[in-house]
């Protein structure tokens, strides 16, 4: 059987083919098998036309078969990238030295830095790949806007807890304790200083040794007397009382009307001198205080416009107040609240 099967092959090997005939019909068959073979086959395909954002070549893949169509093949060779196409996403600064570093590091040629100027949420933003300038705009190099660093101003503690009390009664332990636990924050103003906020605000300016004594003890004598009797057309008498206070001396009591902090608003940043107001009321006998800190609105905005010029100065890049066009995912802004 063996040598059977072996005499047959070598038979069918060696029988020639001498003809083959292909009639009308079998070359339409064939011609439909070859219109329904699949595949997919990339090519190479040219744009030349001069689109901004559009390379003069880029490839595609072309499916066979019954359904023959035009795939793009961008998310297969995403898959086998050794790094990004292009940078995108946001940093986040703590400090504005930081934010300055960051910049410096990544920095381009149209990078430009935008600001939001908000005392009660600041903020600064560089967008790394912004557009070019009007002067030098290149319609083929229109930037993404997706590269930033980001730096939100976050609020120092010092500044946090100030604000925190601002306005809020506080019983004489209470304020002994704030300002004991806070005296560093407390600083004696210059007397060109001084002087002119005593005009301007029509009391004494405490220093630091002064606010010590104030906190850790105040007696308070009340005494009140009328001061004016008037009778009025309808015949109704009307009485007027006059309250002194006086220290347990008998002295007229003069308390400072204003005191001055050294902070920094932001963490990390440089410290600004804030006047604050100082108050205080007697009720049934007790002392209460009260503290209020003057603008800080104004404080907050002179802070930010000389971060601003920190910045500007040491990134040697345009700051603008406001916000970009679009947003960190380069979609452009519809609205009005910024990116």
């Amino acid at each position: 059987m063996a040598e059977t099967t072996q005499t047959t092959a070598a038979t069918l090997t060696a029988a020639p083919i001498t003809d083959l005939r292909i009639d009308g019909s079998a070359v339409d068959m064939l011609a439909a098998l070859g219109s329904k073979a699949t595949g997919v086959e990339i090519t190479i395909v040219d744009y030349d036309t001069g689109i901004p954002g559009l390379p003069d070549q880029f490839p595609v893949g072309v499916v066979h078969g019954d359904e023959p169509r035009l795939v793009s093949v961008k998310a297969f060779a995403d898959e086998w990238r050794t790094h990004p196409p292009f940078r995108i996403g946001q940093a986040r600064a703590l400090t504005l030295e930081s934010f300055i570093a960051l910049v410096n590091r990544q920095k381009e040629a149209d990078s430009a830095i935008f600001c939001d100027s908000d005392w009660r949420k600041p903020a600064m933003t560089a967008v790394i790949d912004y557009h070019a300038s009007d002067d030098d705009r290149d319609a083929t190099e229109i930037g993404a806007g997706k590269h930033r660093v980001h730096y939100a101003f976050p609020l120092s503690e010092e500044w946090k807890g100030w604000i925190k009390g601002d306005g809020v009664p506080m019983s004489q332990q209470d304020f002994a304790e704030m300002i004991e636990d806070r005296i560093g924050d407390l600083v004696a103003p210059e007397d060109a200083w001084a002087a002119r906020a005593e005009r301007d605000f029509q009391t004494r300016i405490a220093n630091p040794a002064q606010m010590l004594t104030l906190s850790r003890g105040l007696e308070v004598n009340v005494e009140a007397r009328v001061k004016e009797s008037k009778v009025l057309q309808s015949g109704e008498g009307s009485l007027v009382f006059e309250e002194t206070h006086k220290d347990s001396s008998g002295a007229a009591i003069k308390v400072p009307g204003l005191f001055m902090l050294r902070i920094a608003p932001f963490f990390m940043g440089d410290p600004v001198e804030i006047p604050v107001r100082l108050r205080y009321r007697v009720r049934a006998g007790a002392i209460i205080w009260i503290y209020q800190i003057y603008r800080p609105d104004q404080s907050i905005t002179e802070a930010v416009r000389a971060a601003m010029q920190d910045v500007r100065a040491k990134t040697e890049l345009p700051v603008f107040e406001g916000a970009p066009e679009m947003l960190a995912d380069g979609k452009p802004v519809t609205g009005f609240t910024g990116a």
